[in-house]
């Protein structure tokens, strides 16, 4: 499996591995020996689509007695154009209904050349037994698409209207996940406001719950006052254990705001919020399709850190959209410093056929993007360090993902602020003559640590305590008895095996 775009595809990878797996197929991690290689494909830019057709090519000249099969977005929104326009790719697969996947590998190894899509229906899920991210930490897809259809963005295109996953089926994997040893759950939707609004949603049993019920309005401890993502985490906030949630994508024009008490009341579930702002100029937020303001949006991030002190803050830009004027570009600007986000991504603009700004006049030049997108990656850096600095002379709780080879003893890892592969990390020293040092910083353990200074988007820090936070207890272990282990990915890499 070569994985590309975001965690929603990855979850994807995992779900398409596991059902190959029930089927009687066994992975491999040698890509020489193996007899289907699936390119798990991004297709929301131009440049993750130009990656993904790249991997298929490379994989198709380097091991060409493979059969090599185009999954993922980009087959989704371009099977009809690729099953003509890119031979190289001997099976076409879309991500409409993954358990479908039986249905292309079977006629490809018998030497027919598949093309699959599904309507979008429901939410891509079920159980995993491969996960590809780092040991104990895990992606829960709780919604799947998105209605908010912002003029730039071709999410709804691939992945259709959101729809949400009942509740009870999020948290039964939930539960299962921590008696298998999980600390790190990480819940993902296009957009986790929008989860239980989708039109078919009734994620309780109670009906769904229109996007008019979300937002700024007074928060009411009645459950049919609440939103349906806060009522979510009262659900996961009533689970045991220990472990931490992590809320990744929230659209700020509908945050819900009715998560905060819930929150401050476990503070298992940790004040990271993912808000993708995209600009902080009033005309291009309108002219994305998007309802408030850059006003509202600081006063948004003021009202998290009123609540939240401590909390950490994503966000993501977007250069280069039609009609972005200096003026405009400089109201970012602005706006960055304003909000002081811990981390943000950027990204140019990507004129996509069949989004709203597709046609829209004012376009800009990409030398110019590219220089607005470099010039608030250096505005951002300077924000992260300082906010990171502050975060120094405290201890945290740290998730080892890695350990490095080598007589110094050091590991990499990441605390409740750094969300997997798009934050920083801990760089941690410990002494590897001391041997409950060495038996406690392994990959999945949770370990206490201080931290000492910054290091560019990284914290080096160093151990504390060689008690293992995140040990399983004997209940939960007999709990799991009866559950498939989960497999990971990087358990196989960190072997030497090709990737």
């Amino acid at each position: 499996m070569d994985e590309h775009g975001c965690a929603k595809n990855q979850v994807d990878g995992e779900i398409i591995i596991s059902h190959l797996t029930s089927l009687g197929f066994r992975q491999t991690f040698d890509a020489s020996k193996a007899r289907i290689i699936i390119v798990n494909s991004c297709g929301f830019i131009n440049s993750a689509k130009k990656e993904s057709i790249d991997a298929l090519l490379r994989a198709k000249k380097n091991y060409p007695d493979a059969k090599v099969l185009l999954a993922g977005c980009l087959a989704e929104r371009y099977a009809d154009v690729l099953k003509d326009s890119l031979p190289e790719a001997d099976g076409i697969f879309g991500n409409g209904d993954l358990s479908k996947i039986d249905s292309v590998v079977r006629p490809l190894l018998a030497g027919k050349r598949p093309v699959v899509t599904a309507e979008q229906r429901g939410v891509s899920c079920g159980k995993r037994t491969m996960l590809l991210s780092y040991r104990n930490s895990v992606y829960v897809k709780i919604t799947e698409g998105c209605s908010n259809r912002c003029t730039f963005c071709a999410i709804p295109i691939i992945r259709g209207s959101v729809r949400s996953r009942s509740a009870d089926d999020i948290i039964d994997e939930i539960e299962t996940l921590l008696l298998l040893g999980v600390y790190e759950i990480n819940l993902i939707g296009q957009d986790l406001a929008a989860y239980g609004t989708g039109d078919g949603d009734d994620v309780f049993g109670t009906g769904r719950f229109p996007l008019s019920r979300i937002g700024e309005g007074g928060v009411n401890e009645g459950t049919e006052k609440l939103s349906a993502l806060a009522r979510l985490l009262k659900k996961i906030s009533a689970l045991k254990g220990r472990f931490i949630v992590r809320l990744l994508y929230i659209h700020p024009d509908h945050f819900n705001r009715d998560i905060f008490p819930v929150m401050q009341k476990d503070p298992r579930i940790v004040p990271y919020f993912d808000i993708p702002f995209q600009s902080g100029d009033d005309e291009i937020i309108k002219a994305m399709n998007r309802k408030c303001t850059a006003k509202e949006y600081v006063r948004l991030v003021r009202d998290i850190r009123s609540s939240f002190p401590d909390a950490a803050i994503r966000t993501t830009f977007l250069t280069g959209f039609p009609g972005e004027t200096e003026e405009a570009f400089r109201s970012t600007q602005r706006f960055l410093s304003d909000i002081q986000s811990d981390w943000s991504g950027c990204f140019t603009y990507s004129r996509e056929e069949d989004t709203a700004s597709y046609g829209m006049k004012g376009r800009v030049a990409q030398k110019t993007a590219l220089e607005r997108k470099r010039v608030l990656e250096a505005l951002q850096s300077e924000i992260t360090e300082d906010r990171l600095k502050m975060r120094c002379g405290k201890e945290y709780d740290v998730l080892i993902e890695e350990v490095v080879a080598g007589e110094e003893g050091l590991a990499i890892g990441r605390a409740w602020f750094q969300a997997p592969d798009v934050d920083g990390s801990f760089v941690v020293r410990y002494d590897r003559d001391d041997e409950a040092e060495r038996s406690a910083v392994q990959c999945g353990n949770v370990v206490r640590v201080f931290a000492d200074s910054v290091s560019g988007v990284d914290i080096d820090s160093h151990l504390v305590s060689n008690l293992i936070i995140n040990k399983k207890t004997p209940a939960a272990s007999r709990g799991a008895a009866s559950i498939p282990p989960l497999l990971y990915a990087s358990d196989f890499y960190d072997t030497g095996d090709a990737r």
